[in-house]
């Protein structure tokens, strides 16, 4: 199933420059797509197992669950494979191509929008479950998305999101694809819209907040903190993935886990 999930309303500057970058990376994450489908569900640039990070519900039979941000789609293929009836919207119609195609041959029942993750075309409390790795997580604003997601998780829903740590973003580059290292190239208090330019020419712009902030936005939305992971690469090494080498992750965090619970 496909749809629209914006209508005639004109997106936010971002979320266009967003959808044309990700449009016109779509080929360059089809194989990925195509592995993540196969495979058992692990998580960020590392690679972390699901049984070490606990992301997902065992059990999600008669769940309702949305991705926000789904990509290729394979996370919200890892929650039907649990049982789960399963909503993923992204700003890409290039993704969802994928995702679409992937559901049509492991014969998955997937509904998919193409839309912005900061206003969803779905009821009050229509979900009992959302997730976002990357995704929503770093390319929507944080305090758009996470008082939607609230709106659309029933009382005593979840919402889990994987994204770039802070401390990463302390140190990134936004004019240029190197990985980060130890000099601090942008502020921490304030930190909220990136906008950067690779050598390439691509654009985009991505969203983070300081820890702190990050807790009084949950505080203020309603949502109470259940648990929270900084990631590390499992072992040194000068293996760079997308924005770090695996030394550097293994000595400060490049990745962070936010698990959340709607009160009731």
């Amino acid at each position: 199933m496909a749809g629209d999930a914006e209508g005639v309303a004109v997106p936010p500057d971002y979320v266009l420059k967003n959808r044309a970058l990700w449009d016109a990376q779509a080929a360059d994450w089809v194989a990925a797509g195509e592995r993540s489908w196969r495979g058992d569900p692990e998580w960020g640039i590392w690679h972390i197992p699901e049984t070490e990070l606990g992301m997902l519900p065992e059990d999600m039979n008669g769940m309702r669950a949305i991705e926000l941000g789904c990509g290729t789609g394979y996370v919200s293929s890892w929650m039907i494979r649990r049982g789960a009836t399963v909503l993923g919207i992204d700003n890409s119609e290039g993704q969802l191509a994928t995702a679409r195609r992937l559901a049509g041959e492991h014969g998955v029942d997937l509904e998919l929008l193409h839309g912005n993750a900061e206003r969803v075309p779905r009821p009050d409390a229509s979900f009992d479950f959302a997730i976002s790795e990357y995704g929503a997580a770093i390319w929507a604003d944080p305090f758009v998305w996470i008082p939607e997601a609230w709106r659309l998780l029933a009382p005593g829903g979840q919402l889990v999101f994987l994204g770039n740590h802070p401390f990463a973003m302390l140190s990134q580059a936004l004019d240029s694809d190197a990985p980060v290292d130890h000099t601090l190239r942008n502020p921490y208090f304030g930190m909220h819209r990136m906008d950067w330019r690779e050598p390439d020419g691509s654009t985009g712009t991505e969203f983070n907040l300081p820890i702190s902030e990050w807790l009084s936005l949950f505080d203020r939305t309603g949502f109470d903190v259940v648990a929270y992971h900084e990631l590390r690469s499992p072992a040194r090494g000068s293996e760079v993935r997308f924005f770090v080498d695996a030394d550097w992750a293994h000595d400060y965090p490049s990745e962070q886990v936010w698990k959340l619970r709607k009160r009731s």
